[in-house]
């Protein structure tokens, strides 16, 4: 066997252990989100977004703490926005899911990112995937849905608020990852968030109403939600290609609403099967038919990089 075909297969290798570890991760998101369903009616969001943003911090900080002489607002100010939009977007999506359920509430979420990614194309086909996604949320939560009546408008504001906020994650992240070095702005965006959340979360925080099953929801919230998903992010990222990696994530609200159904009890229509399926599809079909731009030396060099 020549080195260039030992080289080929370990890529492969290497891309399938990344595929594996992101579908992974989208399976353990989805199910911290379907654990923070069964305590929210408990104990309420704010609490259950404190506490994921307490286990992230308490996960990322001891890789990296500010020191205070590079503490600018020039310096700091896209980690301070990104955490806002954090606090913003965790808070608004596990409403939605206490007012609409996990598997709606995660198809509207994925309005954002799929918008974000054909706000730029040119292409038909992408105008053709967006109409698509759109159609299906009407499916969804539309006059034509089959129980219109249970949809709660709250609900889809929320949803919506959590859909906008995650497309101003990704980009405030780009802008993050290229002005901090390492851990820096996901550790600021942290503490930023926790600062905003723990005023209202114990304001609300109600003792009584715990006990070791419900700190043991919270906990699971915390690790699957945001320990765990963050802390695989660069070992994935280092094996696929962006392109994958959103191809999977598009894959989501199909695993939120498999979580709802097992785990929080939900039922879905046929109808509301096909809107999800729709959106899923049409997303699937947008990222996947995109092309790849030629990689750089540096990149095809950092692929051979364990």
């Amino acid at each position: 066997m020549s080195t260039g075909e030992t080289t080929d297969a370990a890529l492969r290798r290497r891309r399938l252990a990344g595929a594996g570890t992101q579908l992974g991760t989208e399976v353990s998101i989805n199910f911290g989100s379907s654990l923070a369903g069964l305590v929210i009616p408990v104990v309420g969001s704010f609490v259950v977004v404190a506490v994921r943003q307490l286990v992230m911090v308490a996960v990322v900080l001891p890789f990296y703490r500010p020191r205070r002489a590079s503490l600018t607002w020039r310096r700091l100010w896209p980690a301070i926005a990104l955490g806002v939009v954090l606090a913003v977007m965790n808070l608004a999506f596990y409403e939605s899911v206490h007012l609409l359920g996990l598997g709606i509430a995660a198809t509207i979420e994925f309005l954002g990112p799929l918008g974000l990614a054909l706000v730029t194309s040119r292409r038909w086909l992408d105008v053709a995937c967006a109409l698509a996604a759109g159609a299906g949320v009407v499916l969804l939560i539309g006059p034509g849905a089959s129980d219109t009546a249970s949809i709660d408008p709250w609900g889809v504001a929320l949803a919506l608020t959590a859909a906008v906020s995650w497309a101003l994650y990704i980009v405030l992240t780009r802008r993050v990852a290229v002005g901090l070095p390492g851990l820096e702005g996901l550790t600021v965006a942290s503490i930023v968030s926790l600062a905003l959340l723990l005023p209202f979360a114990v304001v609300t925080f109600d003792a009584g109403a715990i006990d070791w099953r419900v700190l043991g929801l919270l906990l699971g919230v915390g690790v699957l939600s945001s320990a765990l998903p963050y802390s695989l992010d660069t070992y994935i990222l280092r094996r696929i290609t962006p392109r994958l990696y959103a191809i999977i994530t598009s894959f989501g609200p199909v695993i939120a609403a498999g979580f709802g159904w097992l785990v929080l009890a939900e039922t879905f229509t046929a109808l509301e099967v096909v809107a999800i399926v729709v959106v899923c599809g049409a997303a699937g079909t947008a990222i996947a038919t995109q092309r790849d731009r030629p990689k750089s030396t540096l990149e095809r060099t950092a692929e051979t990089i364990p």
